[in-house]
C-alpha cells in the first residue's frame, strides 16, 4: 500500500514551523510539554502559536508520565484536541477518564512482543522505536524500528507510525507498513529542536504521495 497518509508534525515551537505545517496541510500539530526535550514549549507559548491559525489541524499535546495537574495547567491555557501520553497503559486510561479528551498512547517497539494487542482504553496508538539504552527522552530518538515486525499484526485501534521518518523515507515507510498516518519530529529539523519549513513541506508532500515544489 502506498499513497496519501495523514501527517502529524510534532515538536512545533516556532512561528515558521507552525505556519509551514498549517500551509502544507498537516493533519495534526504536536506540542511537547516535557522539559528535557529540545522541543519543549510552555503552555503560554503554545497557545500563542496556536492562535495564529484558529481551527485547522488538530492540536496534540505530548506528555511524559504526567500528573493530572500538569495536564490541567496546559489545558487552562490551550484547549488541546488530543492528549498524547508516554507512560503505562493505566495512565493513559486515567487521563482519558479525568479529562474526557481523546488519548493517544505511545508504544515503544523493539520486538514483535512489544506490538500492542489491546488499545487499553486509548483512542489511538503511536508506534515508535524503543528508546536506546541510556536515553533521557522517550521515543525512538530519530531511529526507526524494524517495520517487518508489523507483518501479520492486527491493530487493536487506529495507529500512527513514528520513529526516524524523514522526507526521503516516509513514502517507503508507508508502502512497507500500510500506515495510514505518520508522525515526524527530528526528521524535519535542521538541528535538534529547530524545525526546517522546507523539510516540513517536503515531508508532508511525500506522505501525501506528491512532489514538493
Amino acid at each position: 500500500m502506498g499513497g496519501a497518509a495523514r501527517v502529524k508534525i510534532c515538536g512545533i515551537n516556532s512561528e515558521a514551523a507552525f505556519d509551514a505545517a498549517v500551509a502544507a496541510g498537516a493533519d495534526w500539530l504536536g506540542f511537547v510539554f516535557f522539559p528535557p526535550s529540545p522541543r519543549a514549549i510552555s503552555a503560554e507559548r503554545a497557545a500563542g502559536l496556536s492562535a495564529r491559525a484558529p481551527g485547522g489541524p488538530l492540536r496534540v499535546g505530548l506528555f511524559v508520565r504526567p500528573n493530572p495537574a500538569e495536564i490541567a495547567a496546559v489545558l487552562a491555557a490551550l484547549p488541546l484536541d488530543i492528549l498524547q501520553i508516554h507512560g503505562p497503559a493505566e495512565q493513559a486510561r486515567a487521563v482519558r477518564a479525568r479529562f474526557g479528551k481523546p488519548v493517544w498512547r505511545a508504544v515503544g517497539i523493539a520486538s514483535a512482543a512489544d506490538l500492542p494487542v489491546d488499545a487499553d482504553g486509548a483512542d489511538a496508538l503511536l508506534l515508535d522505536a524503543s528508546p536506546p539504552r541510556g536515553a533521557t527522552r522517550p521515543g525512538g530518538n530519530a531511529r526507526p524500528f524494524d517495520w517487518t515486525l508489523l507483518r501479520g499484526w492486527r491493530p487493536p485501534a487506529p495507529w500512527l507510525l513514528a520513529g526516524g521518518l524523514t522526507p526521503e523515507t516516509v513514502a517507503a515507510a508507508i508502502a512497507a507498513t500500510g500506515a495510514s498516518a505518520v508522525d515526524v519530529s527530528s526528521g524535519v529539523e535542521r538541528r535538534p529542536g529547530e524545525k526546517d519549513p522546507a523539510l516540513i513541506r517536503a515531508f508532508i508532500a511525500a506522505a501525501h504521495g506528491e512532489s514538493s515544489e
